[in-house]
Protein backbone atom coordinates (compact mmCIF):
# COMPACT_ATOMS: atom_id res chain seq x y z
CA UNK A 1 0.00 0.00 0.00
CA UNK A 2 1.38 3.44 -0.87
CA UNK A 3 2.08 5.52 2.26
CA UNK A 4 1.51 9.26 2.39
CA UNK A 5 4.43 11.04 4.04
CA UNK A 6 3.31 14.68 4.29
CA UNK A 7 2.79 16.18 7.75
CA UNK A 8 0.70 19.12 6.49
CA UNK A 9 -2.94 20.03 7.02
CA UNK A 10 -4.80 20.08 3.73
CA UNK A 11 -7.13 22.85 2.59
CA UNK A 12 -10.10 20.71 3.63
CA UNK A 13 -8.64 20.52 7.14
CA UNK A 14 -7.58 16.85 6.96
CA UNK A 15 -4.34 16.21 8.83
CA UNK A 16 -2.24 13.83 6.72
CA UNK A 17 -1.61 11.17 9.34
CA UNK A 18 2.12 10.45 8.94
CA UNK A 19 2.84 11.45 12.53
CA UNK A 20 -0.61 10.47 13.75
CA UNK A 21 -0.23 7.03 12.13
CA UNK A 22 2.99 6.34 14.05
CA UNK A 23 1.16 7.12 17.25
CA UNK A 24 -2.04 5.27 16.47
CA UNK A 25 -0.47 2.00 15.32
CA UNK A 26 0.40 1.14 18.89
CA UNK A 27 -3.13 1.94 19.98
CA UNK A 28 -4.75 -0.08 17.21
CA UNK A 29 -2.62 -3.12 18.01
CA UNK A 30 -3.60 -3.27 21.67
CA UNK A 31 -6.90 -3.63 23.47
CA UNK A 32 -6.40 -0.54 25.64
CA UNK A 33 -3.92 2.09 26.70
CA UNK A 34 -1.61 1.40 29.60
CA UNK A 35 -1.09 4.54 31.65
CA UNK A 36 2.09 4.97 33.64
CA UNK A 37 1.26 4.58 37.33
CA UNK A 38 2.05 7.65 39.37
CA UNK A 39 2.54 9.90 36.36
CA UNK A 40 2.54 13.50 37.57
CA UNK A 41 1.07 16.52 35.81
CA UNK A 42 2.64 19.67 37.22
CA UNK A 43 -0.27 22.02 36.52
CA UNK A 44 -2.88 19.83 38.20
CA UNK A 45 -4.54 20.78 41.46
CA UNK A 46 -6.04 18.16 43.77
CA UNK A 47 -9.75 17.46 43.44
CA UNK A 48 -12.01 19.48 45.71
CA UNK A 49 -14.33 17.96 48.31
CA UNK A 50 -17.16 18.26 45.80
CA UNK A 51 -15.68 16.60 42.76
CA UNK A 52 -16.07 18.47 39.47
CA UNK A 53 -17.52 16.61 36.50
CA UNK A 54 -16.82 16.09 32.83
CA UNK A 55 -19.86 16.73 30.62
CA UNK A 56 -20.11 15.52 27.02
CA UNK A 57 -22.19 17.21 24.31
CA UNK A 58 -22.52 15.84 20.80
CA UNK A 59 -24.08 13.39 18.37
CA UNK A 60 -24.52 9.65 17.95
CA UNK A 61 -20.81 8.89 17.62
CA UNK A 62 -20.46 10.12 21.21
CA UNK A 63 -23.84 9.16 22.71
CA UNK A 64 -24.81 6.43 25.15
CA UNK A 65 -27.20 4.00 23.47
CA UNK A 66 -30.51 2.48 24.55
CA UNK A 67 -30.01 -1.06 25.90
CA UNK A 68 -33.58 -2.32 26.54
CA UNK A 69 -32.93 -4.87 23.80
CA UNK A 70 -29.47 -6.06 22.68
CA UNK A 71 -27.74 -3.30 20.76
CA UNK A 72 -24.30 -3.58 19.09
CA UNK A 73 -23.89 0.19 18.68
CA UNK A 74 -21.82 2.25 21.12
CA UNK A 75 -20.72 5.86 21.31
CA UNK A 76 -17.19 6.66 22.41
CA UNK A 77 -18.57 8.79 25.23
CA UNK A 78 -20.36 5.71 26.54
CA UNK A 79 -17.03 3.94 27.08
CA UNK A 80 -14.98 6.97 28.15
CA UNK A 81 -15.88 6.56 31.88
CA UNK A 82 -13.97 3.26 31.92
CA UNK A 83 -10.74 5.24 31.71
CA UNK A 84 -11.46 7.37 34.79
CA UNK A 85 -10.74 6.52 38.42
CA UNK A 86 -14.34 7.46 39.22
CA UNK A 87 -16.51 6.70 36.17
CA UNK A 88 -19.38 8.71 37.69
CA UNK A 89 -17.58 12.00 36.99
CA UNK A 90 -18.43 11.63 33.28
CA UNK A 91 -21.93 12.84 32.37
CA UNK A 92 -22.92 12.10 28.77
CA UNK A 93 -25.52 14.49 27.30
CA UNK A 94 -24.87 13.49 23.66
CA UNK A 95 -27.89 12.29 21.68
CA UNK A 96 -28.21 10.46 18.37
CA UNK A 97 -28.84 12.65 15.34
CA UNK A 98 -28.24 16.04 16.92
CA UNK A 99 -26.49 19.05 15.44
CA UNK A 100 -25.48 22.24 17.22
CA UNK A 101 -28.80 23.70 16.05
CA UNK A 102 -31.11 20.91 17.17
CA UNK A 103 -29.19 20.47 20.44
CA UNK A 104 -29.95 24.13 21.16
CA UNK A 105 -33.50 24.17 19.78
CA UNK A 106 -34.52 21.16 21.88
CA UNK A 107 -33.23 22.78 25.09
CA UNK A 108 -30.55 20.13 25.59
CA UNK A 109 -27.70 22.61 25.71
CA UNK A 110 -29.52 24.84 28.17
CA UNK A 111 -30.09 21.84 30.46
CA UNK A 112 -26.40 20.95 30.34
CA UNK A 113 -25.39 24.52 31.18
CA UNK A 114 -27.81 24.61 34.13
CA UNK A 115 -25.95 21.64 35.64
CA UNK A 116 -22.48 23.16 35.36
CA UNK A 117 -20.50 24.11 38.44
CA UNK A 118 -17.19 25.98 38.64
CA UNK A 119 -14.34 23.61 37.81
CA UNK A 120 -16.41 21.35 35.55
CA UNK A 121 -15.24 20.47 32.05
CA UNK A 122 -17.29 20.12 28.84
CA UNK A 123 -16.15 18.25 25.72
CA UNK A 124 -18.15 19.39 22.66
CA UNK A 125 -18.17 17.39 19.40
CA UNK A 126 -20.57 18.32 16.59
CA UNK A 127 -20.46 18.42 12.80
CA UNK A 128 -21.84 15.16 11.42
CA UNK A 129 -25.45 16.34 11.48
CA UNK A 130 -24.82 20.06 11.02
CA UNK A 131 -23.85 19.10 7.46
CA UNK A 132 -27.28 17.65 6.59
CA UNK A 133 -28.29 20.38 4.16
CA UNK A 134 -31.61 18.70 3.34
CA UNK A 135 -32.78 18.91 6.98
CA UNK A 136 -33.68 22.44 8.07
CA UNK A 137 -34.06 21.31 11.69
CA UNK A 138 -30.37 20.38 11.84
CA UNK A 139 -28.40 22.06 9.06
CA UNK A 140 -26.02 24.93 9.83
CA UNK A 141 -23.62 26.74 7.51
CA UNK A 142 -20.11 25.87 8.66
CA UNK A 143 -18.82 29.46 8.57
CA UNK A 144 -22.15 30.84 9.81
CA UNK A 145 -24.45 29.30 12.41
CA UNK A 146 -22.16 26.34 13.10
CA UNK A 147 -19.22 28.55 14.09
CA UNK A 148 -21.54 30.91 15.97
CA UNK A 149 -23.07 28.03 17.94
CA UNK A 150 -19.64 26.75 18.93
CA UNK A 151 -18.67 30.22 20.11
CA UNK A 152 -21.89 30.39 22.15
CA UNK A 153 -21.14 27.01 23.72
CA UNK A 154 -17.69 28.22 24.75
CA UNK A 155 -19.03 31.47 26.21
CA UNK A 156 -21.83 29.73 28.13
CA UNK A 157 -19.44 27.22 29.69
CA UNK A 158 -16.96 29.90 30.70
CA UNK A 159 -19.73 32.04 32.18
CA UNK A 160 -20.45 29.21 34.61
CA UNK A 161 -16.79 29.00 35.65
CA UNK A 162 -16.31 25.72 33.76
CA UNK A 163 -13.82 24.75 31.06
CA UNK A 164 -14.82 24.09 27.41
CA UNK A 165 -12.96 21.66 25.14
CA UNK A 166 -13.74 21.26 21.43
CA UNK A 167 -13.27 18.01 19.51
CA UNK A 168 -13.14 17.60 15.76
CA UNK A 169 -15.66 15.15 14.31
CA UNK A 170 -14.56 11.53 14.11
CA UNK A 171 -13.88 10.17 10.62
CA UNK A 172 -16.29 8.06 8.61
CA UNK A 173 -15.08 4.82 7.05
CA UNK A 174 -15.07 5.98 3.44
CA UNK A 175 -12.12 4.61 1.50
CA UNK A 176 -10.66 5.96 -1.71
CA UNK A 177 -11.12 3.67 -4.70
CA UNK A 178 -7.44 2.75 -4.71
CA UNK A 179 -7.67 1.70 -1.06
CA UNK A 180 -4.74 3.85 0.08
CA UNK A 181 -6.52 6.32 2.36
CA UNK A 182 -9.85 7.57 3.66
CA UNK A 183 -11.82 10.28 1.90
CA UNK A 184 -12.81 13.23 4.06
CA UNK A 185 -16.59 13.58 4.42
CA UNK A 186 -16.80 16.62 6.71
CA UNK A 187 -15.84 19.44 4.37
CA UNK A 188 -15.41 22.76 6.15
CA UNK A 189 -16.81 21.64 9.49
CA UNK A 190 -13.55 20.19 10.84
CA UNK A 191 -11.36 23.22 9.95
CA UNK A 192 -14.04 25.51 11.42
CA UNK A 193 -13.82 23.66 14.75
CA UNK A 194 -10.05 24.06 14.67
CA UNK A 195 -10.34 27.76 13.86
CA UNK A 196 -12.92 28.47 16.58
CA UNK A 197 -10.81 26.62 19.16
CA UNK A 198 -7.66 28.51 18.18
CA UNK A 199 -9.34 31.92 18.20
CA UNK A 200 -11.08 31.27 21.54
CA UNK A 201 -8.01 29.73 23.14
CA UNK A 202 -9.71 26.48 24.12
CA UNK A 203 -8.17 22.97 24.02
CA UNK A 204 -8.85 20.91 20.90
CA UNK A 205 -9.06 17.12 20.76
CA UNK A 206 -7.86 16.20 17.24
CA UNK A 207 -10.16 13.22 16.89
CA UNK A 208 -10.67 13.62 13.16
CA UNK A 209 -6.98 13.20 12.39
CA UNK A 210 -6.52 10.40 14.90
CA UNK A 211 -9.59 8.41 13.87
CA UNK A 212 -8.57 8.76 10.23
CA UNK A 213 -5.22 7.23 11.16
CA UNK A 214 -6.98 4.57 13.23
CA UNK A 215 -9.15 3.53 10.29
CA UNK A 216 -6.22 3.49 7.87
CA UNK A 217 -4.07 1.48 10.29
CA UNK A 218 -6.78 -1.20 10.37
CA UNK A 219 -7.01 -1.36 6.58
CA UNK A 220 -10.07 -1.69 4.35
CA UNK A 221 -11.30 -4.97 5.79
CA UNK A 222 -9.97 -4.58 9.32
CA UNK A 223 -11.64 -1.19 9.76
CA UNK A 224 -15.07 -2.83 9.46
CA UNK A 225 -14.50 -4.12 12.99
CA UNK A 226 -14.55 -0.53 14.25
CA UNK A 227 -18.09 -0.10 12.92
CA UNK A 228 -21.31 -2.06 12.48
CA UNK A 229 -20.84 -4.70 9.82
CA UNK A 230 -23.20 -7.36 11.11
CA UNK A 231 -24.90 -10.19 9.26
CA UNK A 232 -28.73 -10.41 9.07
CA UNK A 233 -30.65 -12.28 11.73
CA UNK A 234 -28.30 -11.68 14.68
CA UNK A 235 -30.18 -8.82 16.37
CA UNK A 236 -33.93 -8.50 16.83
CA UNK A 237 -33.73 -4.71 16.71
CA UNK A 238 -32.49 -4.85 13.11
CA UNK A 239 -33.00 -8.26 11.57
CA UNK A 240 -31.59 -7.16 8.20
CA UNK A 241 -28.20 -6.49 9.82
CA UNK A 242 -25.88 -3.51 9.45
CA UNK A 243 -23.51 -2.04 6.90
CA UNK A 244 -22.74 1.13 8.86
CA UNK A 245 -19.49 3.04 8.32
CA UNK A 246 -20.24 5.90 10.73
CA UNK A 247 -21.32 4.40 14.04
CA UNK A 248 -19.17 2.28 16.29
CA UNK A 249 -19.05 -1.24 17.62
CA UNK A 250 -17.95 -1.74 21.22
CA UNK A 251 -14.41 -2.25 19.96
CA UNK A 252 -14.47 0.88 17.81
CA UNK A 253 -16.00 3.09 20.50
CA UNK A 254 -13.41 1.91 23.00
CA UNK A 255 -10.56 2.68 20.59
CA UNK A 256 -11.89 6.21 20.06
CA UNK A 257 -12.40 6.73 23.80
CA UNK A 258 -8.75 5.75 24.26
CA UNK A 259 -7.76 8.34 21.65
CA UNK A 260 -9.70 11.02 23.54
CA UNK A 261 -7.84 10.03 26.70
CA UNK A 262 -4.53 10.25 24.84
CA UNK A 263 -5.42 13.76 23.71
CA UNK A 264 -6.26 14.78 27.28
CA UNK A 265 -2.80 13.58 28.30
CA UNK A 266 -1.04 15.18 25.31
CA UNK A 267 -2.64 18.55 26.07
CA UNK A 268 -1.74 18.19 29.76
CA UNK A 269 -5.27 19.07 30.77
CA UNK A 270 -6.07 18.93 34.48
CA UNK A 271 -8.57 16.24 33.46
CA UNK A 272 -5.57 13.91 33.18
CA UNK A 273 -5.39 13.78 36.96
CA UNK A 274 -8.84 12.16 36.98
CA UNK A 275 -7.73 9.21 34.85
CA UNK A 276 -7.18 5.69 36.11
CA UNK A 277 -3.53 4.72 36.53
CA UNK A 278 -3.92 1.63 34.34
CA UNK A 279 -6.09 0.56 31.43
CA UNK A 280 -9.51 -0.90 32.21
CA UNK A 281 -10.26 -4.57 31.76
CA UNK A 282 -12.83 -5.38 29.05
CA UNK A 283 -16.26 -5.85 30.64
CA UNK A 284 -17.99 -9.24 30.17
CA UNK A 285 -20.23 -7.77 27.46
CA UNK A 286 -17.33 -6.35 25.48
CA UNK A 287 -16.87 -7.48 21.89
CA UNK A 288 -13.85 -9.75 21.46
Amino acid sequence: MRRRQSHAVTRSGRLIPAVARAFILAVAATSAFIFAPGKAFSAIAPASAVSPRLHLAGDSTLATKERATPNPEYGWGELLPRYFRDPAVVVNHAVNGRSTKSFLDEGRWQKLVSLLAPGDWVIIQFGHNDAKREDSARYTEPLGAFAANLRRFIADVRERGAHPVLATSVARRKWAEDGTHLIDTHGDYVPVVRDVAARAGVPLLELNALTTALEEAHGIEGSKRLHLWIDPGLYARKTEGWRDNTHYSHYGADRVAALAVQEIIRLQLPLADWLASSSPSPPPSAEK
